[in-house]
């Protein structure tokens, strides 16, 4: 379970969002920077926060063409039903094998029961990891004014 240093490639990760729909990460934020949040799951009061958040901040991030997607191991129906008690406008995924992800990411999981600590990574244009955010429990997370204070700042000074 390595974990993702800054300039590491972010691995391929396809996981569906509620209707049907598959989506890649990195591949989904087009060219642009990107968040990719795991969460607890919807139960989580400190995870509800956190995506609250970012959807708040969902015009600013846009401003500085920053996407943001998130997953958990929930099923389904909950996943759904989280995206609409907070509205949340941007890809959320659902059914996350979290060992297979924790092989991939070095996130770090929960065994009993099984779920994902909270993770998060702002990945560059290309795909490369900028930061990356691990917890080993409930706190501990990437919040929207911080990634959008860097963002601002490796836009204003590319070499950085």
């Amino acid at each position: 379970m390595p974990l993702l240093h800054p300039g590491d490639r972010f691995p391929d990760l396809t996981f569906a969002v509620p209707g049907g729909e598959k989506v890649t990460v990195p591949a989904l934020f087009d060219g642009g920077f990107g968040v990719m949040l795991f969460y607890r799951g919807s139960w989580c009061p400190y995870c509800n926060t956190q995506l609250r958040a970012f959807q708040r901040a969902t015009s600013s991030l846009d401003e500085l063409g920053v996407r943001v997607a998130a997953l958990s191991v929930d099923d389904e129906a909950t996943t759904a039903e989280l995206i609409a008690r907070h509205k949340l406008a941007f890809p959320v995924g659902f059914g996350a094998d979290a060992a297979s992800v924790a092989d991939l990411t070095g996130a770090f999981v929960n065994p009993d029961p099984q779920y994902l600590q909270s993770t998060g990574f702002v990945l560059d244009p290309d795909g490369k990891v900028v930061v990356s955010v691990y917890s080993s429990g409930a706190i501990g997370r990437l919040v929207p004014d911080d990634v959008a204070g860097l963002v601002r700042y490796l836009q204003e000074h590319p070499t950085a």
